[in-house]
């Protein structure tokens, strides 16, 4: 599981891809998108063991921001071989890939009885207030 640290990480996270289908820059979501799309927040039931890759714990790992920036099959390799680590770490906390200021979590699945989910909200009903300072802080435009 994929998890943001605030509303933005996962905005951007979910929508920020570099990759749109017309090939253009343009950044635009539609309210049918933002509707389906929900945020929820997760309550730990206990405290989590994350590897810190956030600092020098990646040159602890002999590792550099490829692990979380770059090749999608490099960075399962890693997660793998955290996973797999004797001290079996709930899972990984590093800068999110399309906005390195804020801070992104990957639960492995040893961590699912670890926490509950509150109640999902569609990012189409957060007040428009909220919603325009995630647009305008990412440079998108709502469509129709």
């Amino acid at each position: 599981m994929y998890l943001g640290s605030e509303p933005a990480c996962c905005f951007v996270e979910t929508f920020g891809r570099l990759d749109t289908t017309a090939g253009t820059t343009v950044r635009m979501v539609s309210q049918a998108q933002l509707l389906v799309t929900c945020l929820s927040e997760i309550v730990p039931s206990r405290p989590l063991t994350l590897v810190d890759l956030t600092g020098p714990g990646l040159r602890r790992l002999d590792a550099d921001a490829r692990l979380f920036a770059g090749n999608h099959a490099e960075a399962r390799l890693w997660g793998r071989a955290l996973w797999s680590h004797p001290e079996q770490p709930d899972g990984l906390l590093f800068p999110a890939r399309h906005d390195p200021s804020l801070l992104s979590v990957a639960l492995f699945d040893r961590a699912q009885a670890a926490g509950r989910a509150g109640i999902p909200r569609s990012l189409g009903t957060l007040p428009f207030s909220v919603l325009g300072a995630l647009l305008d802080r990412y440079d998108f435009s709502l469509r129709p």
